[in-house]
């Protein structure tokens, strides 16, 4: 048998995948559908339990194909709102941290896409990780069953790409992982309840775009000035601020569909009056909603919040001009679970 390591993830196959496997063994195209069944619908952790498979077959699968896992290693819970963050680590002792979202109407999966990240936001704490790799489709797939695994018997229903990782930098997993998250065979979450979060991945957006897919977009700006967005923003050199607009203008032409800004306020940084004009301003032209959030302190950055009457300040300059902004009250900042605070430790033994 070969490595865990060489054989394929079921986790990470759509329907037609499977299908295209059973072809290939000699088996009829229901064998898809049975094993569709047990690993999305009914989780399970191996081939030994999908008893409606003949052991003959099962056997012949296991050479070639496996059922990821991953392990909670820990979990926390938020005393002030309920969110939980959990420390997830896969097969070959990689971790990274996923969290659920509650507020009275639903609750939502906040998921990576990386362990750690290569473009080094200077307010994220995963940034300051570096990038470790890419997490396969099947194991983002196993990391939205493990929050719904947690969460039971509630049951998520939304989910938000905005943990660990820029999705765009890992494109061709996330949205496989999508798919199979959005699939009736597979978990069942209707695409406009998924939002994919990027930081200004020009390439990434355009792609998406010109998928099937009715996604919600959100773009991590948190500066409409390209040389302070460029100071907080590294990805901001390699896509300028012209190139992000310009591929977001073709998501709204191409999609018909409204995206977010998410923009994270940096006492003294990019919170002034001419921040707010120069946000109204990209905000107006490209007819976006707003998020505003106020900055969660993590240890490797010298940030702060703004004040609460700087914060008001900035909304009303915004709304002036700029009708659809909302201020965005982060969740889990107590347990280090908001915006910008996801990161592992790998200092660690055994």
């Amino acid at each position: 048998m070969a490595p865990s390591s060489e054989r394929t993830d079921l986790k990470g196959l759509t329907l037609h995948e499977l299908e295209a496997l059973f072809r290939d063994l000699g088996e009829p195209r229901y064998r898809a559908d049975q094993v569709a069944a047990w690993v999305f619908q009914r989780g399970v952790t191996s081939l030994r339990e999908m008893t409606d498979l003949p052991q003959s077959l099962r056997e012949r699968l296991a050479h070639l194909a496996r059922v990821g896992t991953a392990t909670v290693v820990a979990s926390e819970r938020s005393a002030i709102d309920g969110t939980e963050k959990l420390l997830i680590e896969y097969e070959d002792g990689e971790r990274i941290e996923a969290v659920i979202l509650r507020d009275e109407e639903r609750l939502t999966g906040c998921v990576s896409t990386q362990v750690g990240c290569r473009y080094g936001c200077t307010f994220c704490a995963t940034g300051s990780m570096g990038l470790v790799r890419d997490l396969t489709a099947g194991e983002i797939v196993e990391e939205i069953m493990t929050l719904g695994r947690h969460a039971a018997p509630e049951r998520i229903g939304n989910l938000v790409f905005m943990g660990m990782g820029e999705p765009f930098d890992n494109y061709d997993a996330t949205i496989h992982a999508v798919r199979i998250a959005n699939a009736p065979w597979g978990l069942g979450i209707g695409a406009r309840r998924i939002t994919i979060s990027t930081a200004g991945h020009a390439p990434g957006i355009r792609r998406l775009a010109d998928e099937d897919l009715q996604l919600n977009l959100a773009v991590s700006l948190n500066a409409a000035s390209q040389e302070i967005r460029s100071q907080i923003m590294p990805i901001a050199r390699e896509f300028p601020l012209d190139e992000l607009r310009s591929a977001l203008r073709h998501y709204a032409h191409t999609t018909g569909r409204m995206f977010t800004v998410e923009y994270v306020l940096l006492r003294d940084v990019n919170d002034s009056r001419e921040s707010a004009m120069q946000l109204a301003d990209f905000a107006s032209d490209l007819a976006c909603k707003v998020n505003l959030i106020c900055y969660n302190e993590i240890s490797s950055a010298a940030y702060a919040p703004p004040a609460d009457g700087t914060v008001r300040r900035f909304f009303a300059h915004l709304r002036a001009s700029c009708p659809t902004v909302v201020r965005r009250i982060s969740r889990g900042s107590d347990i280090s679970a908001g915006c910008g605070q996801l990161r592992v430790s790998r200092d660690r033994t055994g």
